[in-house]
């Protein structure tokens, strides 16, 4: 794998996520993947799983667009910050709990890691959406 190689597997991921492509984005993984989130008790393992997850943002967020702010490339992984911006007019859920749409507009931050194999597959992925951030422009209190 290289560098550009990785580059552009985390170049059609920020597009899938920007145009609410959730097949493309789980295309991207391998087979035998484990996507970790600090809003879940555990990792994701199943397409299934990572659709239900991507599908809760885009529901919450129908209107989000997402841009990646800063990147980090190795030979077969990658670290970024991403800034997304949208409104809350879907349901949105926390935990056992569904949340009714607040009509806010948030900019949302969090960072992910990726490791992708020699199939150019994601093989790891982490991802830490800052949901205290999100939570207080929502006016959500714990």
């Amino acid at each position: 794998m290289t560098r550009e190689a990785v580059e552009r597997i985390d170049q059609q991921g920020i597009a899938a996520w920007d145009g609410h492509d959730v097949d493309g984005f789980v295309g991207l993984f391998a087979d035998d993947f484990t996507w970790t989130d600090l809003t879940l008790p555990e990792p994701m393992r199943t397409t299934e799983q990572a659709r239900q997850y991507m599908q809760g943002w885009f529901t919450a967020f129908p209107d989000m667009r997402v841009t990646q702010t800063y990147r980090v490339v190795g030979d077969d992984a990658v670290a970024a910050e991403l800034e997304f911006t949208g409104t809350n007019s879907g349901p949105m859920l926390m935990g056992d709990a569904e949340v009714p749409p607040t009509g806010k507009s948030v900019v949302g931050r969090g960072a992910y890691f990726a490791q992708v194999n020699q199939d150019g597959q994601i093989v790891r992925f982490s991802s830490h959406p800052d949901i205290a951030g999100l939570m207080m422009q929502l006016g959500i209190n714990p």
